[in-house]
């Protein structure tokens, strides 16, 4: 196994460093210090062909402009807060709006917008990066200083982790995700339509129009959202399903996990055989099947579209702190939040 870095760019007047991670059975993972971005995953096919199996860019500057969160960490919380507002032991909290009258995805400088301190690491059984960023008290409208450690590794048995950690000097709201775009055909040779999804959910979180959960917790049994025997993506897109039609047809809902750290989520391409399996202890998974991808980005020579590619965002339950029937996304004062995701890639 083999970890290398090189100086990719500068922003802002600092370095921007591009990490790359290897294995040795050939699995490559490259990631830079600005947003944590995960710029491309290098896996063999059913042929042992190694190819991409993320939406990205070949260079830095288009991530400062186009990329709709492409391999970004998505931070303080991710997904919308309605109102961009909240109230935490009596004091009302006013976010930044960026989207109509809502927060979404930390802010428009959320963590996916900021330089991150990096360091490679080793172990006997793995290579890694620990990046590294303290959130100033009131970024973005939150309270608290956050010191925030995210660890990714990649070991022998192909299998990228991520590991994050934060701790806050005053009560906040923390809910952090990984936003990559995977398409397991392998350089984006075709959408992900044909992809089969597979999660260990009987509960949805039905969304309003502005793509918020209403607090209704939907039964799974009988819809587009029933995966836990697996559906391909085109089933949902072609079902006709009124939640379906309203993201603008296909997945950007909340998964209620039944279960963790066992093959809970498992996506995979019968064409090129690859398959990826998620495990989490985070309490759901937002599915995003780039229903609202903007058209004609290059990424690497291929044009960007609706289901080019497809997000598997573990984390807590977006809007939250507005629905005290979900489990909370409060981090309390003083106190260490630590979450993982494993991603395993393999073939059949």
């Amino acid at each position: 196994m083999n970890i290398t870095y090189e100086k990719w760019s500068e922003w802002n007047g600092n370095d921007v460093f591009l990490f790359t991670l290897t294995n040795d059975r050939g699995m490559g993972l490259s990631a830079t210090n600005y947003g944590c971005i995960v710029t491309d995953i290098r896996v063999p096919d059913r042929n042992g062909k190694i190819e991409n199996v993320v939406l990205g860019f070949g260079r830095f500057e288009p991530y400062l402009t186009n990329a709709p969160y492409f391999g970004a960490v998505i931070g303080r919380v991710a997904g919308r807060i309605r109102g961009a507002s909240f109230e935490l032991d009596g004091i009302t909290y006013q976010l930044a709006k960026n989207e109509h009258n809502n927060h979404l995805h930390g802010g428009p400088n959320g963590f996916h917008r900021v330089l991150w301190q990096a360091e490679p690491v080793q172990r006997d059984d793995a290579v890694g990066v620990v990046f590294s960023y303290t959130s100033p008290d009131g970024e973005e409208g939150y309270p608290g200083t956050v010191h925030v450690q995210v660890e990714y590794w990649l070991n022998n048995d192909n299998e990228w982790t991520i590991t994050h950690r934060a701790r806050s000097d005053k009560t906040t709201l923390f809910n952090l995700t990984n936003h990559t775009y995977f398409n397991l055909s392998g350089n984006g040779k075709r959408d992900i339509l044909d992809h089969t999804l597979t999660i260990q959910s009987s509960r949805v979180l039905e969304l309003n129009e502005e793509l918020i959960p209403t607090g209704r917790v939907l039964d799974v049994a009988g819809t587009p959202f029933d995966l836990r025997q697996g559906k391909t993506i085109r089933e949902a897109v072609e079902s006709g399903h009124p939640q379906i039609a309203l993201v603008g047809g296909g997945y950007d809902h909340p998964f209620w996990l039944d279960r963790h750290h066992d093959k809970e989520i498992v996506l995979s391409d019968p064409e090129s055989g690859r398959v990826l399996t998620v495990e989490t202890d985070e309490v759901g998974v937002v599915v995003y099947t780039s229903n609202q991808l903007p058209e004609g980005l290059d990424l690497g020579g291929v044009p960007s579209r609706k289901y080019l590619g497809i997000c598997l965002e573990t984390q807590g339950l977006p809007d939250a702190i507005h629905h005290p029937q979900f489990p909370s996304i409060v981090l309390p004062a003083d106190k260490e939040q630590v979450s993982m995701t494993r991603y395993r890639f393999s073939a059949d």
